[in-house]
């Protein structure tokens, strides 16, 4: 079995020992020991019913690791201060053999993305609960130290080691903790963007709702496009340069189909709503022929559902696509005088991603390079990460360059 299908098995034999009783860090540290085993011991020996605990792997993976999840638990407990309830939890054993067919993953998801977490602490206790990623691999995937991002899951374990498991949870959150693990991308040996594809289809799997398709869906037409968004040398290609022969037409089909399934059902949400936008971008066969008109129209039910700084700022490029660029600054100069600090800032107080590079790019188009180029330099400094920066930096250098002929 690759690792891959190991992984995915994770949430649920974490899940079955929530279930007879085991508190959610003690659980979930005995299930990567099982995992470990299973690394160690399935590749050399494809049938273990010799073993203790046994039962064969390649039969019953699931049933094999929660036998010896839940005996390492039980070792555990022996000896922990918790000896008042070891003889209950050894009578609770059940007897070898297949595992029940319930499932509680989506309460794991659930668990996992709970409202008393940090989204970073929610991000990492998903990757390592559900994801089944040692704390290494999320370490290197978010560049920190191992004992930092260690620390980090211990602290969230022990968060959400009290919380009912039986409660039900609110979808919207375990959406935004994924969608902040697919927007990592990747980094490390663990491809982040992939990973969450992952989690999120098997959240799919687990629950019917629409807002579930339309993040997936909204994942696999962005993932298409990964191939086309760097150049050979590691620098950005903006969309409208990128090489869309170089997209992936399987996902982008995919993406498609589970997109109009969800639509269908007339339950929009705003993750429905960024697909249909991604998608009107995947369907043009050039940039010159997107459909800005019907993608203004998406930004306009995105901006009802969310009212967000960050939806309006890139509404305001559509519009400017779509009407040309005075209209896209007649868009942007209403969010400057509807948000704080002249539009610089969100609700929260915080800058606005992209606020100046957008603005750059409508002063650019509409022949203005002496602001257009100062925004870009301003844009560059504001960047969050090397790529965008470098990218940026060479946009206000172009400008700078064509002001001097």
């Amino acid at each position: 079995m690759n690792e891959a299908a190991l992984r995915s098995l994770t949430p649920g034999v974490l899940a079955i020992l929530v279930r007879r009783g085991a508190d959610f860090a003690a659980a979930e540290d005995a299930v990567q020991e099982a995992l470990l085993q299973a690394v160690r011991v399935w590749p050399a020996c494809p049938s273990l019913s010799s073993r203790p605990g046994g039962g064969d792997p390649l039969r019953d993976a699931k049933g094999w690791l929660v036998t010896v999840a839940w005996h390492r638990f039980l070792d555990a407990t022996r000896a922990d201060t918790a000896r008042r309830r070891r003889e209950d939890l050894v009578d609770e054993e059940p007897a070898p053999g297949p595992v029940p067919a319930v499932d509680d993953t989506l309460q794991l998801y659930f668990l996992c993305a709970h409202p008393s977490l940090t989204p970073a602490s929610a991000v990492a206790l998903t990757l390592r609960a559900v994801g089944g990623l040692t704390t290494r691999q999320i370490a290197q995937a978010y560049l920190v130290p191992e004992a930092t991002m260690a620390q980090r899951i211990s602290r969230a374990k022990r968060t959400v080691s009290d919380v009912r498991f039986d409660r039900p949870g609110e979808v919207s959150t375990v959406l935004r903790v994924l969608y902040l693990v697919f927007n990592e991308g990747y980094s490390g040996d663990v491809d982040l963007a992939g990973e969450a594809i992952r989690l999120t289809r098997q959240l799919a799997a687990a629950i019917d709702h629409p807002e579930v398709a339309g993040l997936l869906a909204l994942m696999l037409l962005h993932h298409a496009r990964r191939a086309a968004r760097t150049a050979s040398d590691g620098s950005l290609v903006p969309l409208a340069e990128q090489d869309r022969r170089r997209w992936g037409t399987g996902a982008i089909a995919e993406g498609v189909e589970i997109l109009q399934a969800a639509l269908a059902r007339d339950r929009l949400g705003e993750f429905q709503a960024q697909a249909a936008i991604a998608a009107l971008h995947a369907d043009a066969p050039t940039a010159e022929e997107t459909d800005w008109v019907q993608i203004v129209e998406w930004y306009d039910e995105l901006t009802r559902l969310t009212d967000s700084p960050v939806v309006r700022l890139n509404r305001a490029v559509a519009v400017g696509e779509a009407h040309g660029p005075r209209a896209g600054l007649a868009a942007l100069a209403a969010l400057d005088a509807a948000s704080p600090s002249s539009g610089l800032r969100s609700s929260r107080g915080h800058p606005i991603p992209r606020h100046a590079a957008v603005a750059a790019y409508l002063h650019e188009r509409d022949g203005d390079l002496a602001t257009a180029a100062r925004l870009y330099a301003e844009a560059a400094h504001q960047a969050p990460n090397l790529a965008e920066r470098d990218h940026l930096t060479r946009q206000a250098a172009r400008l700078n360059a064509r002001r001097r002929r």
